[in-house]
């Protein structure tokens, strides 16, 4: 991915905690759909988690290594569980931030071209899965993980399964999608922060039967940790014959 294109979501969360409580960057899908995500939500306290980051942070174990870190909130609840953690986020305004608020190893880093160490844990949170880009992204990604875990490592990401939307603006998009030969959960998105807006990139929405089936050809096994009404889901990967 452009560094620039996450360029607005690294500044609004710098805006945020140079103490702009009101800081939220829009998402822009290419059909001209807009959604405005407030800053505050990357700055919640464990409490305030839901019950997905919660088994989330609950299954890691070992070394941790934190993809598309942004705030840091998870680094920082897994730091106080005693774990060691490293945070990577494409974003230095992200990056800036995490190191602003005690996370211990945080670096500027796009996990693709990231070869910094072997971990017991990857933590992808956010629908972390979903910076694959698209269907062809997520085969390359899947391949390089496998080169940053040790013997018994183990992913933990989430995603939303698309096929649970009854909105008709995803629907429609979906219908797009298919009829252009692509993968229903391929969207294509831009961020803006007040008057910047970032380069456009591909974002991955990805069901967990196609998650399991992609990990499978790549040489992992996939359970379905939780599952939940609106269609997001935590999936954990492990290695096949690790």
């Amino acid at each position: 991915m452009d560094p620039s294109a996450m360029k607005p979501f690294g500044l609004a969360l710098l805006d945020f905690h140079k103490g702009n409580k009101s800081a939220f960057y829009t998402i822009i899908r290419d059909d001209g759909s807009e959604e405005e995500v407030a800053a505050t939500d990357y700055f919640r306290e464990p409490h305030g988690f839901t019950v997905l980051e919660r088994t989330a942070l609950d299954q890691c174990r070992g070394d941790v290594l934190d993809v598309g870190a942004g705030s840091g909130r998870h680094s920082l609840a897994l730091q106080r569980r005693g774990l060691r953690v490293s945070a990577i986020d494409i974003s230095p305004e992200a990056v800036q931030v995490m190191r602003e608020t005690g996370v211990a190893d945080a670096r500027e880093a796009d996990v693709f071209q990231f070869g910094g160490g072997h971990f017991d844990t990857i933590l992808m949170l956010g629908h972390g899965i979903g910076m694959a880009g698209d269907i062809e992204g997520l085969r390359k990604l899947l391949p390089h993980l496998r080169t940053l875990l040790r013997p018994k490592g183990q992913v933990l990401t989430d995603s939303v399964d698309p096929r649970a939307s009854s909105d008709p603006r995803h629907l429609a998009y979906h219908e797009v999608n298919r009829r252009a030969g692509r993968y229903l959960g391929e969207t294509r998105l831009s961020l803006r922060f007040k008057s910047q807006r970032g380069s456009a990139f591909g974002w991955l929405l990805v069901d967990p039967d196609t998650l399991a089936n992609e990990a499978m050809a790549a040489g992992w096994t996939m359970e379905t940790v939780q599952r939940e009404a609106d269609g997001n889901y935590l999936a954990r990967l492990i290695c096949q014959g690790s």
